[in-house]
């Protein structure tokens, strides 16, 4: 008995005629294995994904906070918790004169773009894509790392939604590493 597939495939959903972009088969077959396909490092792919649209959600809330769009940053009253405080001290406005809440969200953004970018082959076609995901990752989670430290030594608390963020791109790491030595591999048998 054949399973019925969950999801629709790119080719059908293929518009005709209109203004705007153009499909091939290529991005259909991203489309297809982003969403529909399973192995070649795609679950560790989602993942990511999710950690980095994770991360996102808390930086957007930050974002809404150091903007002025939110009087109150909702917080639990736990203690070491002082998300204002955090927020909307200087140091998170220092670097490019911006909240840094909208750095958070075009680095996530960015680390999102290169996990989405190619198709489930990508560590053995484009290792460089799977590599440089994983060196992003790696960024991402080191920059989190000492921006939790900076919040621990100068305010003696931290931002719970910063923490949250933190979390997520520590947890990003294992999958991308995992692509990413696969996509080594490649380079080591071309070189052969």
């Amino acid at each position: 008995m054949r399973r019925k597939r969950i999801g629709v495939s790119a080719r059908d959903a293929r518009a005709r005629k209109g203004i705007g972009r153009a499909s091939s088969v290529p991005a259909e077959q991203i489309s297809d294995d982003l969403r529909l396909g399973t192995g070649d490092f795609l679950e560790q792919r989602r993942r990511v994904a999710a950690l980095n649209l994770g991360a996102s959600a808390a930086y957007a809330v930050v974002g809404l906070y150091q903007f002025g769009l939110l009087r109150r940053l909702p917080e639990p009253p736990l203690p070491g918790l002082d998300a204002e405080r955090v927020d909307a001290s200087g140091e998170a406005y220092a670097l490019l004169r911006t909240p840094d809440a909208a750095l958070g969200l075009t680095s996530a953004a960015t680390t999102l773009v290169l996990t989405g970018m190619g198709s489930r082959q990508r560590h053995q076609r484009y290792p460089w894509v799977a590599l440089a995901a994983a060196g992003k990752g790696v960024a991402d989670a080191g920059m989190s790392v000492v921006l939790f430290a900076e919040q621990l030594t100068k305010h003696r608390r931290v931002c719970s939604w910063c923490t949250l963020a933190a979390a997520c791109h520590l947890a990003a790491v294992p999958p991308l590493l995992t692509e990413a030595r696969a996509a080594l591999s490649t380079i080591q048998r071309r070189r052969r």
